[in-house]
């Protein structure tokens, strides 16, 4: 997926059991964002800041979507912890990483394997990525965002 390129339609389950679509966001900007693993440090950072500027990302129009491997069940556990306000797709098959392109080989500790990379992209009312933020600031995930779009 690059800059340009039309979403596709079906995005996946959420941790409530609800398909989310393209079509969902029809007339709406969408920021979906890819995590490698619920309650790690790295991906709880991420989450938290997203949370807390949800509210500012709701104002200029942005609906929210988080994706990672996890399970529905440990995305509900992930959610009630840190009281996440945004849906978060169980993409338990990688379908939409690899669809996204952010499902790769990954290397750590001299092993090498297939991981997802964690990226945001952003998109407009048409259902097409304008932005992709590859070098994900953790802490300050919303912030950068804002920053981004502002």
């Amino acid at each position: 997926m690059k800059v340009g390129d039309k979403i596709p339609e079906v995005l996946g389950m959420d941790q409530d059991g609800r398909e989310h679509r393209a079509s969902d966001y029809a007339g709406q900007k969408l920021i979906i964002y890819f995590y490698p693993k619920d309650n790690t440090s790295g991906c709880t950072a991420e989450a938290c800041s997203l949370r807390d500027g949800y509210s500012e990302l709701r104002r200029a129009g942005y609906a929210l979507l988080g994706v990672s491997k996890d399970s529905a069940a440990s995305h509900v556990k992930f959610a009630q912890k840190h009281t996440l306000p945004f849906p978060l797709i169980a993409d338990t098959e990688t379908t939409l990483q690899q669809a996204f392109g952010v499902w790769r080989e990954k290397k750590m500790a001299g092993r090498t394997y297939m991981g997802t990379v964690r990226t945001t992209f952003v998109i407009d009312e048409q259902g097409v990525v304008t932005h992709i933020v590859e070098k994900v600031n953790n802490k300050d995930a919303a912030g950068q965002l804002l920053a981004l779009l502002g």
